[in-house]
């Protein structure tokens, strides 16, 4: 931070902001300094996105109490354009790229260079060019953003935040769908705008990421201000213990898993790049999990994982070739109803995208793969299907005042924990979880984690993909080990320490014994 005794160069004084029925925002105070990062973390629904959009002109002036005061000036802002106008860039967790459009196109998509009407594009793109070179990102204005990789499409939406010469810079988990280089990328980023005197507003759940960076960390509770002190003052256990309220001890349960047979077979998994033909994403991939059991698969980000379990749900539309056996018998599975019908249910890495129809209530979501068993055949049996999705929603403590809430309208953890339940109503016979706590708080973790252990101890088989390593390490009984698309390592418990599966994750497995 250049100078912490100078005036902020943004405060939120008081501010307070009301949804039919919830107090999202109760009188919050937060402020930022020129070259400052400030972390602001709490659990899902404390209220932090909520705050960031008074902020970024989302929700206008007029419709949330307190003041937006920058340089020492009172602003109210009408939309986003007008915060933008005051020196406002918030990038947000859900990307708002073009995708059919290239990157200069989105980096300045509705302020394209003119003249007489016409776009200079040869401009735009030179202008593009310039700024992503700045960044030191290497992506080629040209590009379609759709031909991107998740992560280099965030660096792209950063960028297009930086276009407007942004003084207040908005982070919202910058960082989930980034690979270790791209990180590391981010980070000489926010070095040079910090060095630049840019203030920089850092949500995430990833705490690691907020001691590196921050100067000073906010928490948020129940849409309030806890507190806010500098990093250096503070421990991630503090932290912690002041988003949730108590203090947290060991985020991972017990294991007290007792496994039977062998519940799903895979052999010989081949997907191939739809778009590619002739590379293969999964290469040969065979493996067991049996009743009771939770299966960890480990790899970086391009290592196949996801795919696996696509192909293993016949939704990957690249797969190419191998067997599913289930209880011992043969499995065609062609698509995800084949898979549904076999047992296997998919908790997926998108949950926006594939787990929920948001503007359905959580009763619809929770039903949606599940109807016929739940509530009849031929005629819908509603007090049936609302027994059923009433009974999960107390289950699996989803914070709503009732089943007919919209899922759109939940906390990230809650719309996990719906998703959850979903798969939970076609009684399974193995789950798939991939990503299953992207986006969540440690609170919710813990929940999720904890409702994950019951389920094995229930004799459920669980294949668990995370990119988190902790997490595939304390939830795991056992870890298969990706690169590239083959496996390079499988370990026990006990022999899956961080450094023999990561040497496996990069294709040094061979060197490792296990």
């Amino acid at each position: 931070m250049n100078n912490p005794s100078a005036a902020p160069l943004l405060e939120m004084r008081g501010i307070t902001k009301t949804f039919p029925g919830v107090k999202a925002l109760d009188g919050v105070t937060f402020d930022l300094h020129k070259g400052e990062i400030h972390a602001l973390v709490g659990e899902n629904g404390a209220g932090k996105s909520t705050l960031m959009k008074v902020l970024g002109g989302v929700y206008p002036h007029g419709s949330y109490g307190g003041d937006i005061v920058i340089d020492g000036a009172v602003r109210s802002f009408a939309n986003v354009s007008a915060a933008s106008a005051a020196g406002v860039a918030v990038v947000f967790q859900e990307l708002s790229l073009v995708k059919e459009m290239s990157v200069g196109e989105n980096i300045f998509l509705g302020r394209e260079p003119r003249t007489f009407g016409v776009v200079r594009w040869t401009e735009l793109r030179r202008r593009a060019q310039g700024l992503l070179d700045d960044l030191h990102l290497k992506i080629d204005s040209r590009a379609t953003v759709a031909n991107l990789g998740i992560g280099q499409q965030q660096l792209v939406e950063i960028a297009k935040a930086l276009s407007h010469d942004a003084r207040i810079l908005i982070l919202d988990e910058p960082t989930a769908a980034l690979t270790e280089s791209e990180v590391k990328t981010l980070y000489g980023i926010l070095e040079k705008l910090r060095a630049r005197g840019v203030g920089m507003v850092y949500i995430s759940h990833k705490l690691d990421e907020v001691f590196a960076l921050a100067n000073r960390i906010t928490v948020l509770r129940d849409g309030r201000t806890v507190g806010t002190q500098a990093a250096s003052d503070l421990t991630q256990d503090k932290v912690i213990a002041a988003m949730v309220g108590r203090e947290v001890g060991d985020i991972y349960p017990a294991m007290t898993h007792t496994h039977g047979e062998v519940v799903m077979e895979a052999r010989g998994i081949t997907v191939e790049d739809p778009d590619v033909r002739g590379k293969l994403l999964v290469d040969n991939v065979s493996f067991q999990v049996r009743k009771g059991e939770i299966l960890g698969i480990a790899g970086l980000m391009g290592a196949g994982r996801s795919e696996l379990l696509m192909g293993l749900f016949g939704a990957h539309p690249g797969f190419k070739s191998g067997d599913v056996i289930i209880n011992g018998t043969p499995a065609r599975i062609a698509s995800p109803s084949d898979a549904i019908r076999h047992g296997i249910g998919f908790v997926t890495e998108d949950r926006k995208r594939f787990g929920l129809v948001l503007d359905q209530t959580i009763l619809n979501n929770m039903t949606l793969a599940s109807l016929e068993r739940v509530s009849g055949r031929f005629v819908t049996n509603i007090s049936a299907e609302r027994a059923e999705g009433e009974k999960m929603r107390v289950d699996l403590r989803v914070k709503a005042n009732s089943v007919e809430t919209v899922a759109g309208t939940l906390s990230g953890g809650n719309q996990q924990k719906v998703v959850l339940a979903k798969w939970l109503l076609t009684n399974p016979k193995v789950l798939f979880l991939d990503e299953p706590t992207r986006g969540i708080d440690v609170g919710a973790k813990q929940e999720i984690y904890r409702e994950i252990n019951r389920l094995a101890q229930s004799g459920l088989g669980v294949v668990l993909v995370s990119s988190e390593l902790p997490e595939v390490l304390g939830m795991a009984d056992r870890v298969v080990v990706l690169h590239e698309g083959r496996v390079t390592g499988e370990f026990v418990r006990g022999d899956a320490t961080p450094e023999r599966v990561m040497a496996a994750a990069t294709g040094h497995g061979s060197k490792i014994e296990s």
